[in-house]
């Protein structure tokens, strides 16, 4: 497994007391709000400040732009992400566990992105801060990682090399998926989150010995070419 860059700093400045951690946590729910509200263009750190109840100054101690703010909102998402992974995948223990797993995932993260419109703030970032791609890429690589070990336990003769670079893939399609799905109308959406359900089960099937007959338990929208 190709290890991950590690992202640079997200915070100027760590907050170590109970006080100052609480002053954060107000810091990101007010950008957060104000996101959702009028997108990051429009955000002022000010209106930040204001929002949070602190000073500039105090703002300005810990995140010295907004780009600060939003590299720190992508690193929350993040570790929400790997944590709900982790728990949809801790029980697997057959192939047909596996794939069930993995819908829900895909419909869980969709629901997700759907209901969080920061993630579009994030995802723009991406394609201009260098610490937000980072970020990203890593979190597809562990993300991949999982998928693998699973995938690997469960199918032992598979070659590892190309269970990790397809896992890898798997992940880096399914965001650039989420990106297509919440820039279109929902029904549409809806549509090409399921079409890569099923692209992604389908190459997860491919050395799978999940009977056919089994298979439509995983509740994959036929409706869907």
């Amino acid at each position: 497994m190709p290890a991950a860059t590690s992202p640079a700093p997200l915070i100027r400045k760590e907050p170590t007391q109970q006080r100052s951690r609480e002053r954060v946590e107000r810091m990101l729910a007010a950008a957060r709000d104000l996101i959702a509200q009028y997108g990051s263009d429009a955000m002022r750190m000010s209106e930040v400040a204001e929002r949070a109840g602190v000073s500039i100054g105090s703002l300005y101690q810990f995140f010295p732009d907004k780009s600060a703010i939003i590299r720190a909102l992508a690193e929350r998402f993040t570790v929400e992400n790997r944590a709900c992974i982790d728990a949809e995948l801790a029980d697997v223990s057959s192939e047909e566990d596996l794939l069930a797993a993995f819908a829900r995932l895909i419909d869980a993260y969709y629901t997700i992105c759907l209901a969080e419109p920061v993630m579009r703030e994030i995802w723009s970032g991406t394609q201009v801060d260098k610490t937000l791609r980072e970020l990203e890429l890593a979190d597809s690589r562990a993300s991949a990682e999982s998928l693998a070990n699973v995938w690997q336990r469960l199918q032992p003769e598979a070659d590892p090399v190309r269970l990790t670079a397809t896992a890898f893939l798997i992940w880096q399609l399914g965001e650039a998926t989420m990106r297509l799905a919440i820039s279109v109308d929902r029904a549409e959406g809806d549509r090409l989150v399921e079409i890569y359900k099923r692209m992604a089960l389908r190459e997860l099937m491919a050395n799978s010995a999940t009977p056919p007959d089994h298979r439509q338990d995983l509740r994959i929208n036929k409706s869907v070419a």
